[in-house]
């Protein structure tokens, strides 16, 4: 009977236990489910949740635009706390519109401080002396928004420079001499002035452009002339000039007459066959037994409209002088090998056209420059 009482009320203790347990275990929940209500939040938690990837999956880095809107204005910060702002960098200027990447060795220049351009002339002058090939420097007019030549004589202060080196005139191409002499110069010339120089070409890739530039020059450098031959009597100086004239034509310093558009830029040019040049108070004391014309194909626009004029022009001067128009063999010139000429001539320029170096245009001029 004793053993059936302490049975009871073991069992009864264990009941009691379990029914604590459960009570403690429901108070813990009930609790638990008010504090998560108190301190719900409608916000994630990006410190402890994955953060959202680029749509592709990438990475996104901080970036500011090279050439910001001027009208953009800055996001708000996504933090509270002030952000430290980093100072905003001058817009890097596209390239001098006179300058072309295919024809020229280019090297850019950036002064944080303003830099007096009779300054930068005289170290680039001193630096660069010798070098074979045209160099141009430009100077970028924050104000205006363009770049301006430098010479001599500019004034004013800039951050922004530009010195282009030409790889190629009729001389041929610039050489490994002419390159370091230009790349080491204009480094010299930034270090001096504590600017960066920027887009530093490479030997190798400049020294290939030239030789492949020349090579094409090479192959459409075409002069074309006619000659006009006395009979018997040698042709006065002074004849010539007033027929040349009377036509339009101008004594040059080359001791050549010229034919000139509306710019001023050369159609063709008459010269004397001989050696003697031909110069304004010399002409009354020359006499020659000929006189060519000649026309430039690459430096001259509609090269058988030029060509087409030339020969009108010699044809009439040749009548008054009472010579004859012969070819470099002094065969007579006929309408056969007029038509030859006309043919080669729209072939080269054709040719040129094709390679985007049109003749008669500047980038021509300058190509095809003595």
């Amino acid at each position: 009977m004793d053993s059936e009482l302490q049975i009871g009320l073991a069992a009864l203790g264990m009941t009691a236990v379990v029914g604590i347990i459960a009570y403690n275990k429901w108070q813990e929940r009930k609790h638990r489910r008010q504090a998560e209500q108190a301190f719900k939040s409608e916000h994630r938690d990006v410190l402890l949740e994955p953060h959202d990837a680029s749509p592709q999956g990438e990475r996104v880095e901080p970036w500011m635009t090279e050439s910001p809107s001027p009208d953009a204005h800055p996001a708000p910060a996504a933090s509270s706390h002030p952000a430290a702002h980093a100072p905003v960098g001058r817009v890097t200027p596209g390239l001098p519109p006179a300058i072309d990447p295919r024809i020229d060795c280019v090297i850019r220049i950036e002064s944080i401080e303003l830099l007096h351009a009779p300054r930068l002339w005289a170290a680039q002058s001193e630096q660069l002396e010798g070098i074979s090939k045209p160099v141009r420097w430009f100077a970028f007019d924050d104000a205006e928004n363009l770049w301006r030549p430098l010479t001599a004589h500019s004034a004013g202060s800039f951050h922004w420079f530009c010195a282009a080196m030409q790889l190629v005139d009729r001389h041929g191409p610039i050489g490994e001499n002419d390159f370091m002499h230009f790349s080491g110069g204009v480094q010299r010339v930034a270090e001096q002035f504590l600017a960066v120089p920027t887009d530093l070409p490479t030997r190798a890739e400049a020294l290939r452009n030239a030789a492949d530039l020349d090579q094409f020059c090479a192959g459409v450098d075409v002069q074309i002339g006619v000659n006009i031959v006395s009979h018997n009597q040698p042709f006065a100086g002074t004849k010539i000039r007033a027929l040349a004239e009377a036509s339009g034509m101008t004594i040059g310093d080359d001791g050549a007459f010229h034919a000139r558009d509306e710019s001023g830029h050369t159609l063709f040019t008459l010269c004397n066959m001989e050696p003697a040049l031909f110069a304004a108070d010399e002409m009354r004391n020359l006499m020659t037994n000929g006189l060519t014309f000649v026309i430039d194909v690459p430096r001259v626009a509609n090269g058988v409209v030029v060509f087409d004029h030339m020969m009108q022009q010699a044809s009439r001067m040749a009548d008054a002088l009472q010579g004859s128009v012969v070819d470099d063999n002094r065969a007579p010139f006929g309408p056969d090998a007029a038509l030859l000429i006309r043919s080669q001539i729209q072939q080269f320029q054709a040719q040129m056209a094709d390679s985007e170096v049109p003749a008669g245009s500047p980038l021509a001029l300058r190509l095809f420059s003595a």
